[in-house]
C-alpha cells in the first residue's frame, strides 16, 4: 500500500531534504528509520527538496509498504527511530497512484523575520534577525504585484535546470506581531530559492531601497540580477502541502 506521511522538522543540523554523499540529510535519517521499521528495500519519494537549514512543519513524503501495523500507528513506530529534530506527525493511506510532486497541491511557507534593535538568542535559528525600522505597509503593497501568475525567472536562483517558471501565488500577506516579521505565501509551487528571493525582495522594499511599483517591473524583466538578495534559510519554514484529493 502507498502512504503519505506529513514530516516536521528543524533544519539547522541538516544538509537539506534530499539525500547527499558524505552529508546528514533529513531525508537520509528518515531512509534509516524506514529500514528499520519495514526493511532496507523501502522505497520513499518526497513532495519538497528544502535546502540546508530549512524548516518544516509539514513536508510530504510518500512510502509503498506491506506491514500488519495500522496506518494511523505509523508515525509512533517511526519516531521511535528518529533523532528528536524530525518527527512524523501524521500518516494518511493514498492511492496508488498517488505522486506527492505530480499531483495538484497548494503549498505555504513562511519566512520569519526578528526586527529590533539585538538578535533574540532564542530566535536566531528561526528567523533572520533585521535591524532598523521596516514599513510593513508598503511590503503588503508590493505583494500584492507577485500575487498570481506570472513567469518569475526573477526570483529563481540561476542554479535552476527548470525550464518552465511560470507559477501561481494565491496570496502573500506581511504580518507583525511584536519584533516578529513574517511573510506568509500560498502557491501551486514554487521555484528554487523562491520564496527566500521574495522576502529578500520585499525587504527591501520595508527598508526603503526598493518602491512598491518596481515589483511590477522585476517580475516583467524576467532577470534574476532586478530582483532582490536571497534571504537566509534559517528563516524559512515549509508550513504545510494541500492536496485536493486528499
Amino acid at each position: 500500500m502507498r502512504v503519505l506521511l506529513r514530516v516536521a522538522y528543524d533544519g539547522t543540523n541538516y544538509c537539506g531534504w534530499q539525500i547527499q554523499p558524505n552529508a546528514v540529510t533529513v531525508e537520509g535519517e528518515l531512509q534509516k528509520a524506514l529500514a528499520h521499521l519495514f526493511g532496507e528495500n523501502t522505497s520513499m519519494t518526497g513532495a519538497s527538496r528544502t535546502d540546508a537549514g530549512v524548516h518544516a512543519f509539514g513536508n510530504v513524503a510518500v512510502i509503498d509498504v506491506e506491514t500488519r501495523i495500522p496506518v494511523e500507528k505509523i508515525p509512533y513506530a517511526l519516531n521511535a527511530g528518529l533523532p528528536s529534530d524530525i518527527k512524523v506527525v501524521q500518516a494518511v493511506r493514498v492511492a496508488d497512484d498517488f505522486h506527492p510532486r505530480h499531483t495538484d497541491c497548494v503549498k505555504k511557507y513562511r519566512y520569519s523575520i526578528w526586527n529590533d534593535t539585538f538578535e533574540n538568542p532564542m530566535e536566531r535559528l528561526y528567523c533572520h534577525f533585521v535591524y532598523g525600522n521596516i514599513d510593513i505597509e508598503k511590503m503588503n503593497e508590493a505583494a500584492k504585484y507577485i500575487v498570481g501568475t506570472h513567469d518569475f525567472t526573477s526570483f529563481c536562483s540561476a542554479g535552476s535546470q527548470v525550464e518552465q517558471k511560470v507559477r501561481t501565488i494565491y496570496s502573500l500577506e506581511v504580518k507583525k506581531n511584536g519584533n516578529r516579521i513574517e511573510i506568509e505565501v500560498t502557491g501551486n509551487g514554487f521555484l528554487y530559492n523562491m520564496v527566500r528571493i521574495i522576502a529578500g525582495t520585499l525587504l527591501q522594499v520595508g527598508q526603503g531601497s526598493l518602491e512598491p511599483a518596481e515589483l511590477e517591473k522585476i517580475i516583467d524583466g524576467k532577470d534574476r540580477q532586478l530582483a532582490g538578495p536571497t534571504a537566509p534559510a534559517r528563516g524559512l519554514a515549509l508550513v504545510e502541502i494541500n492536496y485536493k484529493e486528499i
